[in-house]
């Protein structure tokens, strides 16, 4: 499974502000960020983005998901303390 695959199986069911998908041979690092993620736990998060990816996950396509999702403000800050690249 390719990272473009990935990006639209999510963005295919979540309105995201930015999605970021990294990783190979079935192993993905996927950021989301969104107001939708706003008072939800981390593990409701964590669910809401593993929720489409469901069947590329139980058909093996997909090995491993590693996923940090964000509201604008929360990414915005994260982005100030710890800078992408």
């Amino acid at each position: 499974m390719e990272i473009e695959e990935i990006k639209n199986i999510i963005s295919q069911q979540l309105t995201l502000d930015e999605l970021h998908v990294t990783g190979e041979n079935g192993h993905f690092q996927i950021i989301a960020v969104s107001d939708m993620f706003d008072g939800m736990s981390r593990v409701k998060q964590q669910q809401a983005v593993y929720g489409p990816l469901k069947e590329v996950i139980a058909s093996g396509a997909v090995h491993a998901v590693s996923i940090k999702a964000f509201t604008p403000t929360k990414w915005q800050r994260d982005q100030l303390l710890n800078p992408i690249g």
